[in-house]
């Protein structure tokens, strides 16, 4: 037998508190954690060596954008998630998972088109505008994908499915694209150390189909864990 189901009511009520409350704790834990592991992510991306390197080398430029949109926007997005700062719960609608993964599509493959990634690669104001907007759009998808009310909705989860796989597919898309090109895409570009352009092209292409396929897949493969959990509970209480 359970011995706290021999407690007074008030007592299994002060310990169901202490749990809950030891619980909320080690969540606030790890949200923090998160928020400061996205955040050291960030500061790598931008404020180390990488910018500078960016300048000359095709796979610094693309270090950069991996960390930006597959490492520190879901670090980021699972930290606020279901909390008051989540704008999902404020705005859902404005928040949906597919259209949110086809905007990144749209703004990730512009900014490698020849001319805007020139932009980028050569000046500051450029750069900015790249990196900020990759921010802004990878951490539409992810909230999109994990964000609003807790406990989420079947509808969104699976929703949340569709746009991570649809934004694994068109990364690994473009990154197979850089990687496999018979010919250097960017004309302006003369390689790096002992790199020729295409070669850092290749790296490059190689850094997104990895990087960027691996972190979405994982997003949506575990969406989908909890969507197959979430319909096995329900069978289990219908039966």
């Amino acid at each position: 037998m359970n011995p706290l189901s021999t407690i007074p009511q008030d007592h299994s009520t002060d310990v169901d508190s202490i749990s809950n409350g030891s619980e909320r704790l080690q969540d606030s834990r790890l949200r923090i954690g998160l928020l400061l592991t996205g955040s050291l992510s960030l500061a790598i991306a931008w404020l180390g060596p990488l910018p500078h390197l960016a300048h000359e080398a095709f796979f610094a430029h693309m270090l950069m954008h991996m960390l930006v949109v597959a490492i520190a926007a879901p670090l980021l997005s699972l930290a606020i998630a279901g909390t008051n700062l989540d704008p999902v719960i404020i705005l859902p609608k404005l928040f949906a998972p597919i259209p949110a993964s086809v905007v990144e599509l749209i703004i990730v493959w512009a900014w490698h088109a020849p001319g805007l990634h020139h932009v980028a690669r050569m000046t500051t104001w450029g750069l900015f505008a790249e990196q900020g907007s990759f921010l802004i759009a990878g951490l539409a998808v992810w909230l999109s994908a994990f964000g609003g009310p807790v406990p989420r909705s079947g509808a969104r989860s699976a929703a949340g499915v569709i746009g991570l796989l649809l934004t694994s597919m068109h990364m690994t898309l473009l990154g197979a694209l850089l990687a496999l090109a018979p010919r250097s895409v960017y004309a302006h570009h003369q390689g790096y150390g002992g790199m020729t352009a295409l070669e850092d092209q290749h790296l490059g292409g190689a850094v997104m189909l990895i990087i960027g396929g691996i972190a979405y897949l994982s997003g949506g493969v575990w969406l989908s864990v909890g969507l197959v959990r979430q319909h096995k509970q329900k069978k289990g209480t219908q039966s």
